[in-house]
């Protein structure tokens, strides 16, 4: 998400210079606020995944340990397996919960 951003932010300020084919103070002055604008957002939307970027890191860090794990197994279907040595204790029933 954050590479689509940026790509996005680049590309619009990439596009701002063919726009203004003849100096313009106001459109410079424009095109300053825009870049300034994008720049803020990058910034906020660092911010804002940033909790989520470590908590992520965390999940893998926990999956990291492969001896927790046998080998996997491909079954018949095609689908691969790898299943926990110890099982992990069931989740408490939630209410509202669709079974699947």
């Amino acid at each position: 998400m954050k590479q689509i951003i940026t790509y996005t932010a680049i590309l619009a300020l990439s596009a701002l210079p063919a726009l203004a084919e003849e100096k313009n103070d106001t459109l410079d002055e424009g095109a300053e606020l825009l870049r300034e604008g994008f720049g803020l957002l990058l910034e906020g939307l660092a911010e804002e995944m940033a909790p989520l970027a470590e908590g992520w890191q965390d999940f893998v860090d926990d999956l990291g340990d492969m001896s927790l794990y046998h080998a996997p197994e491909v079954l018949p279907n095609g689908d691969i397996i790898i299943r926990r040595k110890t099982p992990l204790p069931a989740a408490p029933d939630v209410p509202g919960e669709i079974e699947l």
